[in-house]
């Protein structure tokens, strides 16, 4: 047979070759983002109602979501600038679906389920599928950020937005297009302008790129949002220096254990090899973020205190992604499965009694909730109503009707009209009169508040001490509320507690 004849017969025999099938990401992808999403999802509407209590500074972010816009922004002149955007936020949210104790949470339980789908991708993206997977499902277990999940504060989107932001950081990398670049540093500026100190995750993805020896196109594009970012907070971080007494309760670290803890647990993890080889490196990423912002803030704090561990809820991000890797690698190795499986069941065993603890009342450092009720259940029509210091008014300001029938002695100009969270005082004579006109007084005391110089204060105390006995203190998370009555010392009231009448026991709440 010619040749040309037995040619197709062979070109028949030998098929082309076939390229390998690549696995499509899509299923991995919707993995990763929904299933820690939905277990944050989950966990954050578990007890969100704690008891139906509300503590103060969810009391302040009810107050002020409540007025009007224009209201909330003249108030941030005087005060809480640094808070603006998240209160007028919230105050389009109760617009929406009115101001109950679920409105005032759930934007963070929906910011820390859309930050835990990012941090799944993170991990998709650095480490692998699985890796993303299990540091997206270790994130919603972590105490704090069960904490803030579920807290009508600014925190849990601060943490969402410095997610997303991180993953644009990531993205961007190898594909320095402007457009990812430019989504990066809106991201972290709308986290800066909800809260200031997000700034120093910026610092933290600074060190990522620069150990990381990224080439110099990026380290210029991310120098340009950076620098975008720096210029859009100026104005904010100017105006609101000039309200640092904000911060003056501040004495030292606040809950700095947790985040030694979780620092030491996430260097001890960044030791983990990995397989997946990527420009930026997992560790490279997530042990900055982890470790900066806190670090930088206690550094800070050698000058002013200022390290309080809510301010950094986002340096979480890093310990996921850390734990998820640490995981991937034990599930790798397959050398004693027993043993990892018993691991990881201890840990979650010692998970559920501080999950659980942070669905009670307790869990925060005071109840305005109980307060309000307390100063009702004690005081009667027309008895007066004393604050000691005046800024602790915020703590009874949650329910209106809790006062409505007291006469608030030192108040000489609301917190609403005078655009300020505790309203404006009398002069010391005029309130040291005016407490000598009534017989009985309700005074609410903040728990571990020391004793003020100012001269409203010493007026306060000084005319209790020479005019009025104590009849009975009631104590409660986060305050004692005392009834004083005029003149000579008054019958035991019954049901004060074992401590008796005149004394600071009384019944404990």
């Amino acid at each position: 047979m010619p040749v040309d004849e037995r040619a197709p017969a062979v070109l028949r025999a030998v098929p082309p070759p076939v390229p390998a099938h690549r696995r499509s990401p899509g299923p991995a992808r919707a993995v990763v983002v929904l299933a820690p999403l939905a277990l944050t999802l989950v966990l954050g509407l578990w007890g969100i109602r704690r008891e139906d209590t509300m503590w103060g500074d969810e009391s302040v972010t009810h107050q002020l979501a409540h007025r009007d816009l224009s209201q909330i922004w003249l108030t941030a002149r005087h005060v809480d600038l640094v808070h603006a955007l998240y209160y007028t936020v919230m105050h389009g949210m109760y617009g929406l679906f009115g101001g109950g104790l679920l409105t005032l949470r759930m934007p963070s339980v929906l910011a820390m389920s859309v930050a835990a789908s990012g941090i799944g991708l993170l991990g998709l993206r650095l480490a692998g599928p699985r890796a993303g997977l299990l540091a997206g499902l270790v994130f919603p277990l972590l105490p704090q950020v069960q904490k803030y999940a579920q807290e009508g504060r600014s925190y849990a989107m601060v943490c969402a937005l410095v997610t997303w932001a991180t993953y644009a950081l990531v993205a961007g990398v190898p594909h320095r297009a402007r457009r990812r670049w430019a989504v990066y540093g809106a991201t972290m500026l709308l986290a800066c302008l909800l809260h200031e100190f997000a700034v120093l995750a910026l610092v933290a993805h600074g060190v990522t790129l620069a150990v990381s020896r990224v080439p110099r196109p990026v380290l210029r594009a991310w120098g340009a949002a950076a620098a975008c970012v720096v210029a859009g907070l100026l104005p904010l971080a100017v105006r609101s220096a000039g309200q640092s007494e904000q911060v003056s309760w501040i004495e030292g670290p606040v809950r700095l254990h947790y985040f030694l803890v979780v620092a030491v647990l996430g260097l001890v993890c960044a030791r983990v090899p990995l397989e997946v080889r990527r420009p930026v490196r997992l560790s490279a990423l997530a042990v900055p973020i982890l470790v900066l912002p806190g670090l930088l803030l206690l550094l800070a704090s050698l000058v002013k205190p200022l390290f309080v561990d809510r301010y950094v809820v986002y340096s979480n991000i890093g310990a996921a992604l850390l734990l998820g890797a640490l995981l991937d690698h034990l599930h790798r190795r397959r050398r004693s499965p027993l043993l990892t499986w018993t691991a990881a069941v201890a840990v979650l065993a010692a998970l559920v009694p501080p999950s659980m603890s942070l669905r009670t009342p307790q869990s925060r450092s005071d109840d305005v909730t109980a307060i309000g009720a307390t100063v009702r259940e004690e005081g009667r029509p027309g008895d007066g109503l004393l604050y000691l210091s005046g800024r602790h008014r915020i703590l009874t300001g949650a329910d209106p009707e809790d006062t409505r029938s007291l006469t608030d002695l030192a108040l000489a100009q609301d917190p609403v009209s005078s655009h300020t969270l505790a309203g404006i005082e009398l002069p010391a004579r005029e309130i040291a009169a005016r407490m000598l006109e009534f017989d009985r007084i309700v005074a609410v005391r903040a728990a571990g508040a020391h004793p003020s110089a100012d001269p409203r204060e010493e007026a306060k105390t000084s005319t209790l001490r020479r005019h009025f006995h104590e009849y009975g203190t009631t104590r409660v998370n986060g305050a004692r509320v005392t009834v004083y009555v005029r003149g000579r010392a008054p019958s035991p009231k019954t049901g004060t507690g074992p401590d008796g009448p005149g004394t600071s026991g009384g019944t404990t709440r």
